[in-house]
Order: structure tokens, then sequence, then C-alpha cells
């Protein structure tokens, strides 16, 4: 919970979140209205005959976005206290936001290998100091607005994240044919939605939060959508791996009773 009032030390640093936030949001719009380079959906189609995500599913951005927007604008508000999750995840998120902003322009002029390092960074960014303040996620009561407006904001970012990052690494192996013969290219994108799968699963368990799990479930979703008719195996992997995450995100989440769990960090 919040307890002391902000440095200017620190709020410098939360108009810096803000500024990150805004950047992340607006280089995508711009992109759109002013059409320089290709969008991100024709970036993903130059690679998606191994796995394909269905359109309507990269409409989450938009939840996602509204949410960091949240989290920016509260903490930017002075009578906002500076809280140990706030603390903690700012500077990161900062990164992963301008990663996640990068990634748009390198998807629009095709530096492909840009787009893979950007987006592995970006949830790198996001994901890894989530899970080193675990315990103090775990300790928040269920009200708390720490919970609701800094962890899941950015658990969403990183559960998107978590399949987007490796849907865009078989889309550039694809597109450039590189994909290692060890594997068909179903087999790739099965082994890739099991990975995702685990990890999702695996996190889930320490965070205990649907926000990271949420995005993930809709990502695999929208490949059974998109594979059924081209490819109905592997469709029927991504809708099972859908409903095993979904099922096992609430059943992680809501597993203890609030209050249980004290923060070890």
């Amino acid at each position: 919970m919040s307890i002391v009032r902000p440095t200017s030390a620190q709020m410098t640093r939360r108009l810096i979140v803000l500024a990150a936030v805004i950047f992340a949001v607006v280089i995508g719009q711009t992109q759109v209205l002013l059409g320089w380079g290709q969008s991100p959906a024709e970036f993903s189609a130059d690679g998606d005959a191994t796995l394909k995500v269905a359109g309507y599913a990269f409409a989450i951005w938009g939840v996602i976005y509204l949410w960091l927007l949240v989290y920016a604008v509260r903490q930017a508000l002075p009578q906002t206290g500076e809280s140990l999750l706030l603390h903690r995840l700012g500077w990161p998120s900062v990164a992963a936001l301008l990663g996640i902003g990068w990634w748009v322009a390198a998807a629009a002029f095709d530096w492909e290998a840009a787009t893979v390092i950007l987006i592995f960074a970006s949830l790198a960014a996001v994901l890894v100091p989530l899970l080193a303040n675990a315990g103090a996620i775990r300790a928040l009561p269920r009200a708390d607005r720490d919970r609701w407006m800094t962890v899941w904001p950015l658990a969403m970012l990183a559960g998107w994240l978590t399949v987007a990052a490796p849907l865009n690494l078989i889309t550039v192996a694809t597109g450039n044919d590189a994909l290692p013969g060890m594997l068909s290219p179903t087999g790739w994108a099965i082994l890739a939605i099991l990975v995702v799968t685990v990890v999702a699963l695996a996190v889930t368990q320490r965070l205990r939060t649907l926000a990271y799990g949420l995005p993930i479930a809709w990502g695999l979703l929208g490949a059974f959508v998109a594979e059924q008719e081209r490819n109905p195996m592997l469709a029927y992997v991504a809708l099972a791996a859908a409903v095993a995450v979904l099922i096992g995100a609430i059943v992680l989440s809501f597993r203890l009773r609030s209050g249980i769990e004290r923060a070890t960090d």
C-alpha cells in the first residue's frame, strides 16, 4: 500500500513512466494514421505460414494501453504515495514500454532482427521484476490499488508479450526460411504453444494473478480461430492450451484465501 509521499527524484521517475506510456501508445497510432512503413499486421503476414493468430486478437492492445495509462496517470498524481511496487517496477516498466514502442518502428521498416530483440527484451524487462517481487504481489489485499493499477497493467503486458515474442520469432524465421529442419513447421508451432503454456502456468503459480494468464489464453484462442481451416491439428492444440491456461490461471489465482500470503521480498 502507498505509505510515503514521493520525493522529487521519485516524481521524476513517475513522469518518465507517463512519458514512456504515451510514447508507446502514440507511436502505434501514428504509424496507422500516417501509414509510414508496414503495419504490425502486414509485418506478421509476411511469415505467418507456420503459426497465425486471428487479427481480432490484437485488439487486446487497446485494453492493455488503457490500463497502462491508468498505471502511469495514477502515479503521476502528487497525492499518490510511493509504494514498494511502484518503486521497484517503475524503471523496468519504462524499459518495456520503450521497447514495445520501438518495436512498432522496427516492424514498420521491416527490421526483422530488431523486432525479435526488442520484443524479447521488453518481455524480460517487465516479467523478471514481477517475478522478483512475487511475494509482495501475492501479499497485496484483493482491493489494494497497487494490485489493480500497478500489477494488473504490467502483468497483462507481460502476458501478451509471452505470446507475442515466440510468435514474432517464428514469423521472422518462417519468412526467412530459417526454421531448423529437426521439426516440421507444425512441430515448431506446437512446441511454441507448449512452451508458452508451461511458462503461463509457472508464472501464474508465482504471481497468483489472473492478469498474466488472461492475455495468453486470449492469444492462444486467436491461434485456434486462425488455424481451424488451414491446420486443424494445430488449431485444437492451441484450443486445448488456451483452456488449460485459463483454468489453470483461475485455480492458481484463487486457491489461497486473501491474507494468507505475506511479503517475503
